[in-house]
Parts: C-alpha cells; structure tokens; sequence
C-alpha cells in the first residue's frame, strides 16, 4: 500500500513514443526512446496499481492504431503522437493501492512500452496464477493470442474430426496455434508461411500435415487445389488481399473462414479487396469476423483445457524473444517482413 506522508522517491523510466501517425510501413523514425521520471508509490488514497513490466506484447494490430482512426471508423482508438505506446504485457506489482493487488504480485493485461507504467483502472489486470509455466507465455499462449486462436477455430468454425483446415500465416504468433489446435481435434492442415524455414518448422515440429511458401507460388489458387483436391472446409484468415480472393474459390459446400486479422492490408492507404464473393453464395460459406474481447469470458475454459496439453508437452509453443525496450519498434516492423517466428515478445526486466 502507498505509504503516508512521505514524499515518494522517483524512478527513472525509459519509454518508448509514438513521434507520429505513420503512413505506409514503420521506420524506426516514427519513434522515439525517451527518459522520464515516475514517483515509486502510488498516490495516497487512489486505487492505483504501479507495476514493473517484465515483458511486453508486440502484435499487428498495434500498427492500425498508428494511423489517424475516424471516430466510428474503427474498432481500436488511435495512438496520440508524442504518448508512450500501449499493449499487452506481463508486469510485477511494485505498489497498489487497490486491495485485489499487493506488492510483488505477478500481473498480466495492458501495459505501455515503458520500464515503469502506473494503472488508473486496475479491473483490467489479471493475476497470474499458473506460475509452473513459463512467465512470458502470458504475453502469447496465455493470453488474447492464445484464446484469439482458440476462439477462431473452436466457437467460430466447430472443426470435426477429418476436416480440412487451412491456416495463412501460419508461422505467426496465433497461426501456429491455431495448426496445432487443429491437429488435436483431429483434422487435416495445411499452412502458408513466407520461407523454407518456417515451411519446416510447420510440418517438423508444428505437426502441420502439409506447408508451402506462398512467395513461391506464381498462383495461389493452383497452390490450394494442389494441397485441397476436394477443397476447404475450414480457413483461418490472417492474411486477406489476394490469399483471401483464392481461397474463396477453393472452399468447400458449407465451409467456414474465421477472420481473424489481414496483416496484408494494414501498411496500406488503400486496402485490397476480395473480388471472388460469389462463393460466399452458392457454396453456402459462412464467413466471421471476431474481436477476442468479446469473449474473455471464456478465460477459464480455454485455460482448463490448453493447460495440460502444455504441461504434457502437446503444443510446440514458439517465442521470438528480443531484449530491452529499444527493441520494440524493430521487433514490431520485423512483423511486417516477415522476421518473426511464433510469438514476437520483448524482455523489459527479469521476471
């Protein structure tokens, strides 16, 4: 709790800022490192939490809050230029004044890029209790992104044992659970990815039945009547554009697409759109979009059912761990050119 009466020493707190509204794809110059001070004890009578962050999230989406959003027009508000960037990360609590937290607790939810953050609304931090596995999964797999995949697949697309299941991006932070999520129900799937090294890992330590380099492929649509002859029945869209216009005319009668993300499209002033829509219509395709929002209900369902299958050993879980804050805005472009395998992460400080 804050102590009384005494003037709170200061930390120093390295941040990272958003220096503008970016326009095609991020460069280091949209950001800026930068020290502040931050008093080590909340104010006295708040319900404030000060946490220590230990790792921070690095996820697509943060790149379409870096542009200047109408209001209504989107779904996630903007960043403000000259503000520290805001996501998801894994904090320790150095100071509470809220009687759910105390000092030394593990937290995971919404954290900015900086050493230090002080939280005004502390209903939107969880805390960690599953401490025999790893800390920096609560970033990943324990987290949106693990429950973004399960949602996707599960409540979205209903999978039955044998079905045909392709996922895009597959070698991405959600998409290489989703394959495996797959695999444990029983289905057959093929993923697309953008080297030979990740088309490895999907089908040697993912469990994918078949991967291709979709760079590599002149047409997409041969590429999945290739893997498909007999088609989809299930897609996990994260990619939209092109991949999307093909796999529409390779769906099957009664098939499912979970929209998920469409990184293709997010560095872009003028997005690609599909053309390949009849499909939709007289193959009877069921296509839906999701926020994993909507859902954190679920939370404890998802956990009681991925937990043992990590602790068994089940799931091949991937991080792509850099170090320090300086880090992040070569971590959050690298998303975009492909240099991350599995779940992009920073480590802020020993957890």
């Amino acid at each position: 709790m804050a102590t009384e009466g005494v003037e709170a020493p200061e930390l120093r707190n390295k941040q990272v800022i958003l220096k503008r509204y970016v326009s095609g794809f991020p460069s280091k110059d949209d950001f800026e490192l930068k020290t502040s001070a931050i008093k080590s004890k909340v104010p006295e009578g708040s319900n404030e939490v000060l946490l220590q962050n230990l790792y921070l999230s690095v996820d697509p989406y943060m790149r379409l809050r870096m542009r200047k959003i109408v209001d209504g027009e989107d779904y996630f508000a903007s960043f403000v230029p000259g503000s520290v960037i805001s996501g998801g990360g894994v904090a320790r609590v150095l100071d509470s004044g809220d009687p759910n937290f105390k000092k030394g607790d593990l937290v995971r939810g919404m954290t900015r890029w900086e050493e230090y953050t002080l939280i005004t609304a502390p209903e939107t931090l969880f805390k960690i209790e599953h401490t025999d596995v790893p800390l920096s999964y609560n970033t990943g797999i324990l987290s949106a992104v693990g429950l973004t995949a399960y949602i996707g697949l599960f409540e979205i697309c209903s999978p039955k044992k044998g079905e045909y299941i392709f996922v895009s991006a597959a070698c991405g932070a959600v998409g290489h659970l989703v394959g495996q999520f797959a695999k444990l129900a029983g289905c057959y799937v093929v993923g697309s990815a953008g080297s030979k090294e990740k088309v490895d890992l999907l089908k040697n330590k993912f469990g994918f039945d078949e991967a291709f380099n979709y760079k590599e492929e002149e047409d997409l649509d041969a590429a999945l009547k290739r893997y498909f002859p007999e088609g989809i029945d299930i897609y996990f869209e994260n990619v939209g554009g092109k991949m999307l216009d093909a796999i529409l005319l390779n769906m099957r009668v009664h098939g499912r697409i979970s929209v998920c993300g469409m990184i293709s499209q997010y560095n872009t002033d003028r997005p690609e759109g599909p053309n390949n829509l009849m499909p939709l219509v007289y193959k009877r395709i069921r296509m839906e979009g999701f926020m994993v929002s909507d859902y954190y209900k679920i939370y404890p369902k998802y956990f009681d059912w991925v937990l043992p299958y990590i602790r068994e050993g089940k799931i091949a879980y991937m991080e792509d761990i850099a170090e320090g804050l300086e880090s992040c805005p070569h971590a959050l472009m690298g998303l975009f050119s492909g240099r991350n395998i599995g779940k992009q992460v920073i480590r802020v400080a020993q957890g």
